[in-house]
């Protein structure tokens, strides 16, 4: 396993726009559809990668209860999928059945919203406001496969809980770790 850390966009950025095939609808969305009317969850993923297996369940259980308070997640998968077929488009849509995704899983294939991004590593996660500007950035939790830390959320939790509650996250930032995003060559 890789452990690559997110490139920590600047805070403020504002969400660069992007439009993609959702593997599980078929359907072309974009980022103004996809927002959420308090804020939105964009998170790079993949199937393959062991961090992200990791924190399958529990990006489930936080889009699940963040949902109902007007957030919006979308997750994005920009690896390459003639090198890692099990990223393909098809194999996601089975993922993101078997795992109750209760959001969009888009595929960058031309990896241009990855780079818009700057995101580095799966998972990636972002949170911008209801404005999209960029919030926080950064790890779901300190939980890691083989680190023995429980599966919390307590980052992106509470930086969601201060979104909503319109207060600044006074708290460290921290990178999340991952894989790397398999970028075509």
């Amino acid at each position: 396993m890789a452990n690559t850390p997110s490139n920590m966009l600047p805070l403020g950025t504002k969400a660069p726009f992007f439009e993609l095939p959702d593997t599980v609808s078929g359907q072309t969305l974009n980022l103004n559809d996809l927002k959420g009317k308090n804020g939105t969850v964009i998170m790079f993923i993949c199937n393959h990668c062991p961090f992200v297996i990791h924190v399958n369940t529990e990006i489930v259980a936080i889009a699940n209860a963040y949902a109902e308070e007007g957030i919006g997640f979308i997750a994005i998968s920009s690896n390459d999928a003639i090198n890692y077929p099990q990223d393909g488009p098809e194999k996601m849509k089975q993922h993101a059945i078997n795992e109750n995704y209760p959001f969009p899983y888009l595929y960058d294939e031309s990896q241009a919203v990855a780079k818009a991004y700057d995101a580095a590593c799966t998972p990636d996660f972002y949170v911008f406001d209801k404005d999209l500007e960029l919030s926080y950035r950064g790890q779901l939790d300190a939980s890691r496969p083989q680190n023995g830390l429980p599966l919390t959320g307590k980052d992106l939790r509470h930086a969601l809980d201060c979104l909503l509650e319109g207060k600044a996250n006074t708290e460290l930032q921290k990178p999340s770790i991952g894989c790397n995003i398999k970028w075509k060559s």
